[in-house]
């Protein structure tokens, strides 16, 4: 259908699909947000279009915003503005269906999360890492995360900030159908066609209803997730967790 540098849109029958593609790592920004919103809102208008596969075309479904610069400075302590088009991602009315084939970290699980289901597989690597790197977590995963896997669950992955692979994601209900790497993309297309087989008013109104409030209740925690991180992306700590994870080692937190 369309297409530009990093974002590539394309359809199969009534399933349009959207490829991210920005090497390496396909991290986000608000611009890439902005787009990708504007890109699910058009598909919305879209009457052919009745499902849509999320996927990646790097080796990495999403490894969240690039933190490299945070200690010269160059990364900006107010993420208002990513948030603003973050959010919008919530109010489509398409399902959606992420394709989970590599990495997902950070603003990466979130946009994972965005979607109604993952396909995955065991190579894949899933991680809300943000305590990990000195900062509460962000992206509206407040809420999205507990409600797929529960508070326990939750709880664990955000203190922890470790990574699992697509095997636990699955046994947790983080994602949703294990399949080999290799087939992933086409799994994902394959669960998008199914479900675009039924009647699409039908679909979209037992969305809604399942989805009822939820897309506000995610904007209104995400300004209070927003309120803590305009402070701690100026901490000690946040550089001292972004200098560990470049380096490869344990953070040495101080609690400033």
């Amino acid at each position: 259908m369309s297409s530009d540098a990093d974002i590539q849109l394309s359809r199969d029958g009534h399933v349009a699909r959207i490829v991210l593609s920005h090497p390496p790592h396909n991290f986000v920004d608000a611009d890439v947000m902005r787009r990708l919103a504007d890109t699910l809102l058009a598909l919305d208008d879209d009457p052919g279009c009745r499902a849509i596969v999320l996927a990646s075309g790097v080796g990495a479904f999403c490894a969240g915003a690039d933190f490299s610069g945070a200690g010269q400075g160059e990364v900006a302590n107010d993420p208002a503005g990513f948030y603003v088009h973050a959010m919008k991602l919530y109010r489509n009315r398409k399902p959606i269906v992420a394709a989970v084939a590599g990495a997902a970290v950070g603003a990466g699980l979130g946009l994972a999360l965005v979607a109604d289901f993952r396909v995955t597989c065991a190579e894949a690597r899933f991680s809300a890492n943000f305590n990990r790197l000195g900062f509460h977590p962000g992206f509206g995963l407040s809420v999205t995360l507990p409600r797929l896997v529960g508070e326990q669950q939750a709880a664990l992955l955000f203190y922890t900030g470790r990574r699992i692979s697509g095997t636990d994601a699955v046994a947790i209900g983080l994602a949703d159908e294990l399949v080999a790497k290799a087939d992933v993309n086409d799994r994902a297309m394959a669960l998008a066609q199914e479900i675009a087989s039924s009647a699409p008013l039908a679909v979209e109104t037992t969305r809604a209803t399942l989805r009822k409030g939820l897309a506000d209740r995610i904007a209104e925690v995400n300004q209070h997730e927003l309120a803590i991180q305009r402070g701690q992306f100026l901490s000690e700590d946040f550089r001292e967790g972004v200098a560990a994870m470049a380096e490869r080692r344990t953070p040495v937190f101080h609690r400033r």
